[in-house]
């Protein structure tokens, strides 16, 4: 009799076990129902609240069209004035600058017209000492052209060249090695900021 009896009992821990799983389990079902319904509230919630908002009205196309067209217009109008006053400002500036453009070049030949002014001025009879005056005057000026941007073309013993040049006299009988070369400068030519102001007037070897 004590061994079956010992045989029918079972295992305390085991009853245990299937007692927690089985509470489990109703604690994870009961989450998941209050999950949808926390759900559920929310999403009636949302249909509610968007069911309650009044839908916009759409706009008339032709009323839309109508405000595109004044803004455009608007900004057209901007730009013409923008334009005008800037066309207005470019010319004042361009007449002011041909007015008085020539000022700087003005003011850089005054030294030299002053020495003239002296020179004229001096009581001085001496040939040599007035020849050395006028050569200093003279060298004064090439320096204040040169400072402006005005060169001296070279021409005596260069190639003829019709970019620089202009022949006013051909100068037969000339040596080989003269050929096609300016023999003598009638008149200086000059350059001003590497641009050709007037043509050297040259004798040219033929």
């Amino acid at each position: 009799m004590k061994e079956k009896i010992k045989d029918t009992k079972k295992p305390l821990s085991q009853d245990n076990e299937v007692s927690d799983d089985s509470r489990a389990r109703t604690e994870q079902a009961g989450e998941k129902e209050t999950t949808s319904d926390g759900m559920g509230e929310n999403q009636a919630s949302v249909d509610e609240q968007t069911l309650a908002e009044p839908a916009e009205p759409e706009k008339d196309p032709l009323e839309e069209a109508r405000e595109q067209i004044a803004s455009l217009k608007d900004k057209l109008l901007c730009t013409v004035a923008e334009f005008e006053n800037y066309k207005k400002r470019t010319i004042k500036e361009k007449m002011e600058l041909i007015q008085n453009g020539g000022a700087k070049t003005v003011s850089a030949l005054l030294p030299v017209l002053d020495d003239f002014e002296r020179a004229v001025a001096d009581k001085s009879e001496d040939p040599k000492a007035i020849k050395k005056g006028t050569q200093m005057i003279l060298n004064k000026f090439v320096k204040t052209l040169e400072s402006i941007g005005v060169k001296q073309i070279d021409a005596v013993g260069e190639d003829f060249n019709t970019d620089f040049h202009e022949a006013v006299a051909m100068v037969p009988g000339a040596e080989d090695d003269k050929k096609g070369k300016v023999i003598d400068c009638v008149q200086t030519g000059y350059t001003m900021n590497d641009k050709v102001i007037r043509h050297a007037k040259v004798a040219v070897g033929q």
